[in-house]
């Protein structure tokens, strides 16, 4: 796999926006505002992992103040999308407040957060009113029993009351499920049906190694081709579609061919690669910003803010860490020790 280019244009000479050396442009950033769960699913934080999951202590986080000059130097940068995540984003103390004062950056124009929904059918309007533009909710079942056993804590009922008042709420609406054998695979056309009728977009994902790997079961995972297969076996052909989207996530859509309003999402990190257009970094609630989900590699601008750093010193760490962003992952060869939980996705 190719390296970033080592050496570092200065900030003024770079063109407007964040480039990285393969001539990606980074408009997207993944903000988590916390590592903490009310759910322990299985892939993603099982209580298995023990005591590798000790929470950060709260004043280890990023404050709402940090956050929202961190998010005003990314849009000055060019982000224009922003992705609340977690953990759970719902979980973190005043999220709505936050979610205002984010929706309120200069430059930002889409704010979305992704959830499982168990807070939202209480949050959804709330958070509209303040700015939020869209939600990504976890449903990998419709199954209550199966539900609960994926989640840990999960209760069905509460996240299809979130999702429907999400819609409600007038916010855009996708469901995320990981596709596994032997837990949902005989659910997927089930789970876009039960999107389909509210008239939102089922997005599937690929099971990822993350943990060191230590959650990961190659032969659970169910790669993107397979996923089509088995849309395509109950609702006929899908085609692609070209993203709509200046902004795009790692999602890639088809419709059917026979309704091109139902469509599908399928982010396939580990058997269709999208690196080549990655427009992403994410960064954690503790601040440390990372150029790639499947790296460990990190630079922490929560130690920029707090030792005094200029709105320029950040400037300078952002341009460094996406100038060393990769050309690709290794996710199968080399899973990063960091846990999905404390990332975001």
């Amino acid at each position: 796999m190719l390296g970033p280019r080592t050496e570092i244009p200065a900030v003024g000479a770079l063109p407007t926006g964040l480039v990285d050396s393969f001539a990606r442009r980074v408009r997207y950033l993944r903000l988590s505002l916390t590592d903490r769960c009310n759910y322990r699913c299985t892939y993603c934080m099982p209580d298995a992992l023990g005591d590798q999951l000790a929470f950060e202590p709260r004043s280890a986080l990023l404050t709402f103040e940090e956050l929202e000059r961190i998010a005003t130097v990314f849009a000055r940068l060019g982000v224009r999308k922003l992705r609340l995540t977690g953990g759970e984003p719902t979980v973190r103390r005043g999220v709505v407040e936050l979610v205002r004062r984010l929706a309120s950056v200069p430059g930002i124009e889409q704010l979305a957060m992704t959830t499982n929904g168990h807070l939202l059918g209480d949050l959804a309007g709330p958070l509209a009113e303040a700015g939020l533009g869209a939600v990504n909710v976890s449903l990998d079942t419709l199954d209550p029993a199966r539900f609960h056993a994926i989640t840990g804590r999960g209760d069905l009922a509460a996240v299809v009351r979130g999702i429907d008042a999400a819609r409600a709420a007038g916010l855009r609406v996708a469901t995320n499920a990981v596709a596994l054998h032997g837990v949902n695979d005989g659910e997927l056309a089930a789970l876009c049906a039960f999107a389909w009728d509210r008239a939102i977009t089922p997005r599937f994902i690929e099971h990822m190694p993350m943990s060191s790997g230590a959650l990961y079961d190659a032969s659970a995972a169910i790669a993107a081709a397979a996923i089509r297969r088995a849309v395509e076996a109950t609702y006929g052909a899908l085609v692609a579609v070209v993203p709509e989207s200046a902004d795009p996530g790692p999602a890639r859509y088809w419709a059917l061919a026979s309704d091109p309003r139902r469509r599908v999402g399928i982010i396939s990190a580990m058997t269709e690669h999208f690196c080549d257009d990655c427009n992403r970094l994410r960064l954690t609630a503790t601040g440390e910003l990372h150029a790639c989900l499947g790296h460990d590699d990190a630079v922490s601008l929560r130690d920029v803010v707090r030792t005094g750093g200029t709105d320029d010193a950040l400037v300078r760490v952002i341009v460094g860490a996406v100038f060393g962003k990769r050309s690709g992952h290794a996710l199968a060869a080399q899973p990063p020790a960091k846990h999905m939980i404390g990332i975001g996705g």
